[in-house]
């Protein structure tokens, strides 16, 4: 499954790592963005982000920056997350290489009798393959942020700029190419040249990739005798979306990002927060990123086609802090949703953290998916802060289904 994270890093490469050198950064995790601390923390963050990361969770959180806190710098964070039940991506490959195998024997002028035993044993071969892959499905998310948090006590602000992406692929084997290379293999059929032509299976892989570009403002309000803080977020949104299609016997990886499978779209859209403290020990938050909704068609090839959807996702929050203990709870009031083909997901999670040394935060938590499409993940983590000018947080998931993720983070304070 590396496989398919790297093709997705090579997607968005090109783009993303000028970025997050050039100018001021996905599922996907939970959300559309990944922050080590949080995700440690069991995929929270809406009402326990610190200050210089509140930009990526809730923006209204940029407000608890106390009067010595200096300007944060996130430079940069990166995770991804892969999903291979089947281990598709390895199949593929071993796939390929029988494929190969059955044309450069069954191809026109180069089959005689003498190699109607070579191709018998490679069409069983290539059709035990398919029956292998048949239905399998594996995906991936990735995701890489930079920002620039300024606190003060009227307006804080951020510059953010994120990139978050997801990769789905499918195996669309056809029974009758299975029937055909099974009956070749038994001896029952006869291939002649130009068979090949006739066969149906493709291989179909749906990528998508968001870049936000983003100012983050926020202010204390005083509503009915009691502080609370909103943030909001207006943000260009620029996505690319791959539509790959091809037959199994001629699909190549490399093609995944070529012109004729890709299109890409320009719009305008906002985040926005809330936050309160109840007491010295207890913050109240909400969270809604993505508040218009878009939906955005990928390129038709051989007649598959599907539609991107950007919604809210709106998330409220509850954390529990003392001077040693951070704890919270977030839950997903809506879906996420990504390609129309896919089915949503609704998160809940719930993490803690434990400053074991003033230097050194260990973090653990675990993340579900309502909805039971996604699978669950336990989390855990570790910050690093030495003189509480250089934050270097780690993150790892680990859920059934071949999943995994792993988040690294590195922030500066000055």
């Amino acid at each position: 499954m590396m496989k398919l994270i790297g093709k997705l890093n090579r997607l968005s490469r090109p783009a993303v790592f000028p970025v997050l050198f050039l100018a001021p950064l996905s599922a996907l995790a939970a959300g559309n963005y990944y922050d080590a601390r949080n995700d440690a923390m069991g995929g929270t963050g809406v009402a326990s982000s610190t200050y210089g990361t509140a930009v990526l969770a809730n923006p209204a959180l940029m407000t608890k920056a106390q009067p010595d806190d200096d300007v944060s710098i996130i430079l940069p964070a990166a995770g991804l997350q892969v999903t291979d039940k089947n281990k598709l991506i390895d199949k593929v490959d071993d796939l390929t290489d029988s494929v190969d195998r059955y044309k450069d024997i069954a191809s026109s002028g180069a089959f005689n009798f003498a190699d109607y035993p070579k191709i018998q044993a490679a069409a069983g071969d290539l059709a035990s393959q398919l029956r292998h892959i048949k239905g399998n499905e594996a995906s991936g998310t990735a995701g890489a942020a930079f920002a620039v948090t300024i606190p003060n006590d009227q307006l804080p602000f951020a510059f953010v700029t994120k990139a978050y992406g997801t990769a789905h692929v499918t195996a669309a084997v056809s029974q009758s190419d299975i029937d055909y290379l099974q009956g070749v293999a038994d001896g029952t059929i006869f291939p002649l040249p130009g068979d090949q032509s006739k066969l149906t299976s493709a291989g179909l892989g749906r990528g998508a990739i968001v870049y936000d570009y983003g100012i983050a403002v926020a202010h204390e309000f005083t509503v009915a005798g009691h502080p609370v803080s909103f943030g909001v977020t207006p943000k260009l949104q620029r996505t690319y979306l791959y539509n790959y299609s091809a037959s199994v016997y001629n699909y190549n990886k490399s093609d995944f990002t070529k012109g004729r499978y890709k299109n890409s779209d320009t719009g305008f859209n906002i985040d926005a927060g809330a936050a309160t403290d109840l007491g010295d020990n207890w913050t109240l938050g909400l969270s809604a990123q993505n508040l218009i909704s878009r939906d955005l068609e990928t390129k038709e090839v051989n007649g598959y086609k599907d539609t991107y959807q950007i919604r809210p996702v709106v998330t409220p929050g509850i954390s529990y802090h003392i001077d040693r203990l951070t704890t919270a709870l977030d839950v997903d009031a809506t879906p996420t949703k990504r390609f129309k083909s896919q089915d949503e997901s609704q998160y809940a999670g719930v993490g803690a953290e434990y400053r074991l040394l003033s230097w050194l935060q260990l973090r653990a938590g675990y993340r579900a998916d309502m909805k039971s499409n996604d699978t669950n993940v336990v989390t855990a983590g570790f910050g690093i802060s030495p003189y509480n000018r250089v934050h270097l947080d780690l993150a790892g998931m680990k859920g059934d289904d071949h999943t995994w993720g792993a988040v690294a983070q590195l922030n500066f304070t000055f």
